[in-house]
């Protein structure tokens, strides 16, 4: 390991290992530390979509619009990673008629390739979709396996110089003359590093790692429960097309679904409460859709909390704040050489690691292009050697768990 990375990225999810990886391909010398295996912290735990930008098509526009472009991209380069499946929208005949005219105009405004399907169509493209449907639409969903893909992007910056450690906390951060000097790790690494940059992608810990160098962000985080259940034949992501609210969404994975979900405010990501009722809404609620879901085995059941960033956020349940993404330069609070990028989605990882490259690049003076759009995650189109890869890296995460196949699991 470098004792002094040019930059040291803490954080070990989608976005961590993906400015890792666009900082080595630009040749910056970078060491990245995860406390954890890396995705365990919220990559790990999402419910896996990749987003066609439908979800947030009448609501944020822009927003709608990154998801649609990144996940074409990473249909490109991330092979295996991803899954593609389609997906559906669907009204139940006790939903708002006027909100899936106004979400189905919304991704033609975008260019979100839709079809619209009456109730017969629907049904005979879903097996036992609820009789309560009486109309839908299409739109290119697809399903993230976050465990390859975090994996992926370590094992390809590590092929271009990176140094990647798991297992290996933050537990100090030591500033002077307005910037941080050194950073205290723990675990495997158990030593001190001195960068000359310091990204932190902590993620829904942002605030913890901002506030050793005497920082702050402001993180509004949310948990919500996911569900695995026992379900094979599921073709399409099945989403509920009403305003967004518990138990909107199914994803089908093989020989499983994943039902979810809840949003409920926490004060700490690290220890909050969970609570039953929000694993019987969900199940209930994407019963609506799918009915056979209400008597289907339960496989596992997590929660992951969103990185939601909002400094002055106050509503009830944290659904109204953004997706997108943020670069928090602390520059304004004495600290130069911290940046936290916070907020976005698993779908938009790689261009939330670009702008965060390009950020940390000007600061450098380096004039290198971003190259993670058009070049091909290592070992992309081989599931083995990516199950492999996430073995080293940690085991997998609860997302994929069911699908990621590695001699520990």
């Amino acid at each position: 390991m470098s004792a002094d990375p040019t930059v040291l990225v803490i954080g070990g999810g989608a976005t961590g290992t993906g400015i890792a990886r666009d900082l080595a391909l630009r040749g910056v010398d970078v060491t990245l530390v995860e406390r954890g295996g890396l995705g365990s912290g919220t990559s790990g735990r999402s419910h896996g979509l990749l987003h066609s930008g439908a979800r947030y098509a009448e609501s944020d526009a822009s927003g709608a619009a990154e998801c649609l472009a990144e996940s074409r991209t990473l249909r490109e380069i991330a092979g295996a990673c991803v899954r593609e499946t389609g997906g559906l929208f669907v009204r139940l005949e006790s939903d708002d008629a006027e909100y899936f005219e106004a979400k189905l105009a919304a991704c033609k405004e975008i260019g979100i390739e839709t079809e619209r399907l009456d109730s017969d169509a629907a049904h005979d493209l879903v097996d036992g979709l609820s009789d309560a449907v009486v109309e839908a639409f299409r739109v290119p969903d697809g399903v993230v396996y976050p465990s390859r893909l975090v994996a992926a992007n370590a094992a390809d910056a590590a092929a271009h110089g990176a140094d990647v450690h798991p297992h290996a906390p933050v537990e100090a951060i030591e500033t002077g003359a307005e910037e941080i000097t050194t950073v205290d790790v723990g675990g495997d690494v158990d030593g001190t590093i001195e960068p000359t940059h310091v990204v932190n992608a902590t993620g829904a810990w942002a605030d913890r790692i901002a506030g050793m160098a005497g920082c702050a962000v402001g993180m509004a985080p949310s948990r919500g429960v996911m569900v695995s259940l026992d379900y094979d034949g599921l073709g399409p992501v099945l989403n509920r097309c009403r305003d967004p609210d518990d138990g909107d969404i199914i994803l089908p994975h093989e020989g499983e679904v994943v039902v979810g979900t809840t949003s409920v405010p926490v004060s700490d990501p690290e220890t909050y409460e969970t609570a039953e009722w929000e694993v019987e809404r969900s199940i209930e609620e994407c019963a609506a859709m799918l009915p056979a879901v209400a008597e289907a085995p339960e496989r596992r059941t997590w929660w992951g909390v969103r990185p939601l960033y909002e400094p002055d956020e106050a509503a009830s349940d944290r659904r109204g704040i953004s997706r997108g993404f943020t670069i928090v330069d602390h520059g304004d609070e004495g600290v130069s050489n911290l940046y936290s990028v916070v907020g976005g989605k698993l779908t938009t990882y790689r261009e939330m690691a670009e702008v965060t490259a390009d950020h940390v690049c000007e600061r450098l003076g380096v004039d290198e292009p971003c190259r993670t759009a058009e070049r091909p995650l290592v070992g992309a189109d081989d599931p083995d050697r990516l199950d492999a890869f996430v073995e080293q890296y940690g085991g997998p995460n609860p997302t994929d768990a069911g699908v990621v196949e590695t001699d520990g699991g």
